[in-house]
């Protein structure tokens, strides 16, 4: 922005009227000449008009504020005696009449355009104003009118308000002269340029006019026209207009069809009258099923403590039957061991032997006197010591059954307060097959199929509560409610021709892999006893029926459950031949008595080695051949059975024990009929087996060797029986090959 104007006014004359050298004196050296430069307005005043126009000044320092007050009041009392010094001329006091002039010019002034105009010619009238142009009689005289031309005394709240109020009234007659004169130099800015335009449009006209003659000028030639550049330009441009013609017919017909497509959809919705009860379904179903969900968040949590509480009972009477096991073999195989010393020193002091041994030791054979009596009164005279269970009720089984009547107990209490449509699977099962009947393409959209295992998990975890797999009196998973509820709604979803490969059959076989193999492999680790024939004959059955259902449905997900079962049991059985074979050998002094504590012992021992091979030995349709081999034959017969049989006499008592081991390998595996020679962990067995025969060729006991061929027969060990007959010459055995 430019600058501002500065504003000018016309000094005074030294040749002044006699009214403005009355005014001269209120004005000291250097002061502003504002209040001296009155101009020549006060020519048209009367004879007074001086006197008031020089008591003006006062009065309007007055109204700005009590520091000007004071000080113009000072500038006017040291004016009169320069008066008097300089001139002869009398100084007077202004009459009211002129006080009241002044007065009004500066009210004007104020209301106006606050400044003091220099011709003033007529009379001014100020609003609200009451006149005082004549003076009544009534009116006090002069001398009680006196004008006050010194500031009374006032407060200091009154000083610093009036003080404020000078500085505001200062502030805004600057600002609004600034914006007077702001005003005035935009208009003369604008007034030049708008003079400035005026001249070009002038000269643009002009310059146009020129150019519109030339451009219509008949004297200039223009080239010739080629036609075909034209035609071809226009062919161009006719091309464009026909492709983006055709791309708007193929945008047209486009709305056409949506707007086809949309009144369809309309028509539909509107004359659909099942979308409203469609609608209420879906609701209600959400509904349904965040309502289960709720619930069985709240009661897993109850699920899992009574679920642990009955799986820590137990283990734990698992592991207070193996550790009495182990405690009497050790206690027993001590004692031996101490008699063996005694009989080798051939002293005749009594053993000394501790209190809990001996407590051990009667312990033991007063469970087995029970055993035998049992077995007497059952006529069971085959039995065979060292292959019973030992697992009798004592004190600690009567504790066991009362901690598990109050977990049952518990566990009756958990969904008592829960409708059955919440914690039945039948009722919840029925809930999807409404779902699958009335809308299948949503059902099958929203993959329900893999939703349903999951939701049926803690309820099926609840009914499994007081589940074991190794007793005899176990209800079978078939047998269970959640078991046929799942083949129902399975069945009923097969049904549905158009949907022959539902994704429904795979429930039943996701529900065995992630809720009951797990349960299962539990079981196997912590409280299966490999030793107990009831336990593993109980636990094979449960096993190969989940393999059967897993055997319908093979993927991946079941493949990995099935190894998940299977690796486990292995691992059991090899801890258990590390951990509860032991066949001592004794010198053949200490067990020619069939009556010694030795032989009975050993005898014991290998029975019960014997017996864990049988059971072992049950599981060849469940877990792989080799496998089986490597654990029956590489590590407990040839290691454990066989060494016990190298040690023991020949005789009617060690053909009995090969007949019960070849007895207890499968038939599947020598149902080769091509097969002359058995399998190689089984060589050691045939060794002994042919070793057996010549010490009783030899002997008086020749019964017991066709006993022995009919084992290496059984055994498809046919090379080694024939060269062992020609060898012996033993022609009338050869019968016995030729029917194999």
């Amino acid at each position: 922005m430019a600058h501002r104007p500065k504003r000018t006014f016309r000094q005074r004359r030294a040749d002044s009227s006699d009214s403005d050298s009355t005014q001269e004196p209120f004005a000291e050296p250097g002061a502003p000449r504002e209040h001296a430069d009155l101009g020549p307005a006060e020519e048209g005043l009367p004879s007074g008009g001086g006197r008031a126009e020089a008591a003006e000044l006062p009065r309007r320092a007055w109204g700005r504020g009590r520091g000007r007050v004071w000080a113009s009041s000072r500038h006017a009392a040291r004016a009169a005696p320069r008066l008097d010094r300089g001139s002869d001329v009398p100084v007077n006091i202004p009459d009211a009449a002129f006080i009241q002039a002044a007065y009004r010019k500066r009210e004007l002034a104020r209301a106006q355009e606050d400044y003091i105009s220099l011709d003033v010619k007529h009379a001014f009238t100020i609003p609200g104003m009451r006149k005082n142009t004549e003076y009544p009689e009534s009116e006090p005289d002069d001398h009680e009118n006196i004008i006050p031309f010194t500031p009374k005394l006032q407060t200091l709240r009154q000083k610093m308000a009036e003080e404020t109020a000078a500085r505001n009234e200062e502030t805004s007659e600057d600002s609004e002269e600034d914006k007077k004169y702001q005003d005035i130099w935009e208009q003369q800015q604008m007034r030049k340029a708008v003079k400035i335009t005026k001249g070009r449009d002038i000269d643009l006209s002009h310059s146009s006019e020129s150019q519109t003659v030339k451009k219509f000028d008949a004297s200039i030639s223009f080239p010739p026209v080629n036609l075909e550049i034209i035609k071809k330009q226009l062919n161009t441009r006719l091309t464009l207009l026909q492709d983006t013609h055709r791309s708007h017919l193929r945008e047209y017909e486009k709305y056409i069809q949506d707007v086809k497509s949309s009144k369809s959809t309309i028509q539909n919705l509107e004359n659909s009258s099942n979308q409203v009860l469609n609608f209420k379904f879906y609701k209600s179903m959400k509904v349904y099923v965040d309502n289960l969900i709720d619930c069985l968040n709240k009661k897993i949590i109850n699920i899992q403590e009574i679920e642990s509480a009955m799986h820590a009972l137990l283990v734990k009477q698992a592991m207070i039957f193996m550790k009495r096991r182990q405690d009497e073999l050790k206690h027993e195989s001590a004692y031996l061991q101490q008699l063996s010393r005694k009989a080798e020193m051939s002293t005749n002091r009594s053993l000394a032997i501790d209190e809990k041994t001996q407590w051990i030791l009667e312990e033991i054979e007063s469970r087995r006197a029970r055993r035998r009596q049992a077995r007497v009164l059952s006529g069971n005279c085959t039995h065979q010591e060292g292959t019973s269970s030992d697992d009798e009720l004592s004190s600690d089984m009567i504790d066991f059954q009362k901690s598990q009547g109050d977990i049952l107990q518990d566990h009756k209490k958990i969904f008592e307060d829960v409708h059955d449509d919440f914690c039945n699977i039948q009722n919840i099962l029925l809930k999807f097959q409404q779902w699958r009947e009335k809308f299948p393409d949503s059902y099958y959209e929203a993959f329900i199929s893999l939703c349903i295992p999951k939701l049926l998990n803690p309820l099926i975890r609840f009914q499994l509560i007081d589940w074991n797999p190794l007793k005899f009196d176990s209800i079978g998973l078939k047998q269970m409610p959640w078991f046929t509820s799942i083949e129902e709604f399975i069945d009923s979803s097969m049904e549905d021709s158009k949907k022959e490969d539902s994704s429904d059959k795979k429930i039943l076989s996701t529900v065995i892999s992630k809720t009951i193999i797990p349960r299962l492999t539990d079981f196997v680790e912590f409280i299966w006893d490999p030793l107990s024939t009831s336990q593993t004959t109980n636990l094979i059955t449960q096993s190969r029926m989940i393999l059967e259902e897993h055997s319908t449905c093979e993927n991946e997900v079941i493949s990995k459950g099935k190894q998940d079962l299977l690796k486990p049991i292995v691992s059991r059985m090899k801890k258990a031949i590390d951990d509860d074979v032991f066949i001592p050998l004794y010198p053949e002094s200490a067990v020619e008595n069939r009556m010694s504590p030795h032989s009975k012992f050993q005898e014991r021992q290998f029975w019960s080695g014997l017996k864990l091979f049988r059971n072992i030995l049950l599981w060849n349709e469940l877990l792989p051949e080799d496998t089986l081999q490597e654990l029956g034959l590489g590590k407990l017969l040839n290691r454990y059975l066989i060494t016990a049989l190298l040690n023991a006499i020949p005789g009617p008592d060690v053909v009995k024990k090969c007949n019960q081991i070849a007895a207890c390998l499968p038939e599947k595996w020598f149902q080769n009929s091509a097969m002359r020679t058995s399998f190689p962990q089984l060589e050691y067995f045939i060794q002994f087996l042919l070793q057996s025969a010549r010490k009783l060729s030899t002997s008086e006991i020749r019964d017991e060797v066709k006993e022995i061929i009919l084992i290496l027969v059984k055994i498809k060990a046919l090379n080694q029986a024939e060269s062992f007959i020609e060898e012996y010459h033993l022609d009338h055995l050869k019968s016995v090959i030729k029917e194999v």
